[in-house]
């Protein structure tokens, strides 16, 4: 198999356009949430071992095509209602970036790993709270029901942090791992580093008007359960270790 060849295999889990839109496809057929947190742990570790094990090298026109994808599914991300989609091209974006990562040369497997299941754990949480969502109103769309912070407080505050974690904010992994990638590109590709905080932008405004869509506005009259202590609890300490982690990784890349 050519190292093109390779490079298109892997650019289907680690997303580069048009063979990111297999992934996206993928997760609109999954319906059982257990299948899409399988699918979302599992597609980027899928990419990063056959690079890792082809030894192919990493030409400048996948970087290019890994930002243009980037930056493409960062944008579409500001008109998605649904909340799973939105989590897929979130994913997307994210996971695409992962290729400048390699490209560097400098970085152990080992913490590419990491870089991957950083990005990709507050997705899960995000798919977790999708499904309550799912359950207790039939869908999970921004717009469908509003003032959720009323009506379920302990559910949306929960939310509302793993929104924040997932779109690469301080103390979270996404966090240090966009930091370490401009500081890195900064010098040798002064573009990209532009292109690069573009889509942490987008990212920031995706996430602001899907907490916007969900949380703010007129409370339902209707009685809907909130999540319990133990729930919050195992939420609150998936999130600590997520920031601990965010922290350990600025200790070893920065």
């Amino acid at each position: 198999m050519t190292e093109s060849m390779i490079i298109l295999l892997a650019g289907i889990f680690l997303p580069l356009f048009p063979m990111s839109m297999v992934f996206n496809a993928v997760l609109d057929n999954v319906k059982q949430p257990w299948l899409k947190i399988v699918l979302f742990i599992v597609w980027p570790l899928c990419g990063l071992l056959i690079v890792f094990y082809s030894n192919v090298a990493i030409p400048d026109w996948v970087v290019i095509l890994a930002l243009i994808t980037s930056t493409l599914y960062a944008f579409r991300m500001l008109s998605l209602r649904e909340v799973n989609q939105w989590s897929g091209f979130l994913a997307t974006s994210l996971w695409s970036l992962l290729w400048l990562v390699i490209a560097q040369q400098n970085t152990s497997e080992m913490l590419l790993y990491g870089y991957a299941l950083g990005m990709t754990v507050p997705l899960v949480l995000l798919l977790m709270l999708s499904a309550g969502l799912e359950q207790r109103f039939g869908a999970a769309y921004t717009g469908l029901y509003g003032g959720l912070a009323r009506t379920i407080p302990r559910f949306s505050g929960v939310l509302v942090t793993v929104i924040v974690a997932a779109i690469a904010t301080p103390l979270f992994p996404s966090f240090f791992i966009m930091f370490d990638m401009v500081v890195e590109t900064v010098e040798v590709m002064p573009v990209a580093a532009i292109i690069l905080l573009l889509i942490w932008l987008l990212w920031s405004w995706a996430g602001a008007r899907l907490i916007q869509g969900l949380i703010v506005g007129r409370a339902s009259n209707v009685k809907i359960a909130d999540i319990g202590i133990s729930t919050i609890s195992f939420y609150s300490i998936v999130l600590l270790v997520l920031a601990i982690t965010g922290i350990y990784m600025s200790m070893v890349i920065l």
